[in-house]
């Protein structure tokens, strides 16, 4: 029996280690796979003006950039993308809202720019990671409930991101690009959903 386990894990530890270690089978594994592109993208939850979606779409971009400085690693090019990002926040109009899609505009406003803000100043590449993990589950809500206009997008998830906690982030492809780990773990992860 003792000699079945020890057979077992001998066998089992590679696949266990490799599932998202960044790996030529990981890489076609993760966020490559035709499941994904089965994922139909889900109708935003209110009908805006479409000005507002342009608006929420500038942040999105600004939003990708500041991803992939974080998959780059680089630090101070994280800090301006964060500059950036805020400034396209800050370009988006909410009086184009009203009722309950300001108030849920609102509530997600505060934690974005918080984030951004953390991530703007923080002195390390892993407190930013954690700062932009906030700003992906905010960026992802307001997508979801106003949409962007028809601009793709991709809701992306890593199991093993903080000490496997697991961790979201948003694409503008299915291909992953894990912002978690940059290089260390490129392709861990993904995608969930498709957003428009």
């Amino acid at each position: 029996m003792k000699h079945r386990l020890i057979v077992f894990l001998f066998i089992a530890a590679p696949l266990i280690v490799t599932s998202c270690s960044g790996g030529k089978k990981a890489e076609h594994d993760h966020g490559q796979g035709s499941e994904e592109k089965k994922l139909e993208a889900s109708a935003p939850q209110f009908e805006v003006n479409d000005d507002f979606q342009q608006q929420l779409s500038k942040v999105f971009a600004s939003y990708v950039s500041l991803k992939e400085a974080l998959v780059a690693s680089d630090a101070g090019k994280v800090k301006s993308e964060a500059s950036n990002t805020s400034q396209a926040v800050a370009g988006v109009d909410m009086k184009l809202l009203s009722g309950p899609a300001h108030n849920d505009w609102m509530s997600f406003l505060g934690p974005i720019q918080s984030s951004l803000k953390e991530i703007e100043y923080g002195q390390d590449i892993e407190a930013q990671r954690k700062a932009f993990s906030t700003l992906s589950e905010n960026l992802y809500k307001s997508i979801k409930a106003f949409g962007l206009g028809g601009t793709e997008v991709f809701y992306d998830y890593c199991p093993m991101a903080f000490d496997n906690e697991g961790a979201y982030w948003l694409s503008d492809q299915t291909v992953i690009r894990n912002p978690y780990f940059g290089d260390a773990m490129l392709t861990c992860g993904v995608v969930k959903e498709k957003l428009q």
